[in-house]
């Protein structure tokens, strides 16, 4: 029970999240966007990237199978993976999936014609893919981190591929963006060196519940910019 709750305030943070999770805005507003094109995702589906599989129980499916891919750099420990592979061919036949979900994977792909045409390849004809990818964001994951994607720059990226944008959401479009950047830097510089969980939680609590509560209320009050955005969230058809 302690450990589905931590992945909940880690994946989607209620009100207790606002004051220990320096990752609020952006975790808080990709659920909520994911969750609200969570019904064109249906059937058989493979997870490309998954991870924990935070956004599973989101989707009605028939089969669920995530990929991820061994590298160095990156902890496999409290993931969910069904199938490890070698990052450029996925290991499955043509036409298998109705729906693929690629979450928060394509900014860490060197070659992302090839990883879209494996994508194509096996979802069936007018089949779905949901495809999450940052804007604004720093680094991470180092050295695996390759790219970053305008709205413009996923239109041509998709056709291109053979696919077809039937929707495209700009996730936290407002001021709340440079509040989590602003968070992320106090967490990497200073919490994140702490060696202690108990004592980033603390300290948690003194800086960056601070700025998750004034960036909510700024936010708030400040009109959207749909040019400055943290997170690309697509539905794709395959065409």
């Amino acid at each position: 029970m302690i450990k589905e709750y931590v992945k909940k305030q880690t994946f989607n943070p209620n009100l207790l999240g606002l004051f220990i999770n320096p990752f609020y805005f952006a975790r808080k507003s990709l659920y909520k966007n994911v969750s609200s094109v969570a019904h064109h995702i249906k059937g058989d589906v493979l997870d490309v990237g998954c991870g924990q599989k935070p956004y599973k129980h989101l989707f009605n499916t028939s089969k669920y199978i995530g990929i991820e891919v061994e590298q160095e750099g990156h902890d496999h420990t409290n993931e969910d993976v069904d199938v490890f592979y070698d990052g450029r061919h996925i290991p499955f036949g043509n036409e298998t999936f109705d729906s693929v979900i690629t979450s928060q994977v394509l900014e860490h792909v060197f070659t992302p014609d090839e990883f879209l045409t494996e994508i194509n390849r096996v979802v069936k004809q007018g089949g779905k893919l949901l495809l999450t990818v940052p804007f604004v964001w720093d680094e991470h994951e180092q050295p695996y981190d390759y790219a970053r994607y305008s709205s413009f720059g996923l239109t041509s990226l998709l056709q291109k591929n053979g696919f077809e944008i039937e929707i495209h959401i700009k996730s936290l479009n407002d001021t709340r963006v440079i509040f989590q950047l602003i968070n992320v830097y106090i967490f990497k510089k200073t919490l994140g060196l702490r060696k202690s969980p108990i004592s980033n939680i603390i300290a948690s609590l003194f800086f960056n519940s601070l700025v998750n509560i004034l960036g909510s209320t700024i936010g708030f009050i400040l009109p959207k910019n749909d040019d400055l955005y943290l997170d690309n969230i697509i539905i794709a058809r395959k065409k």
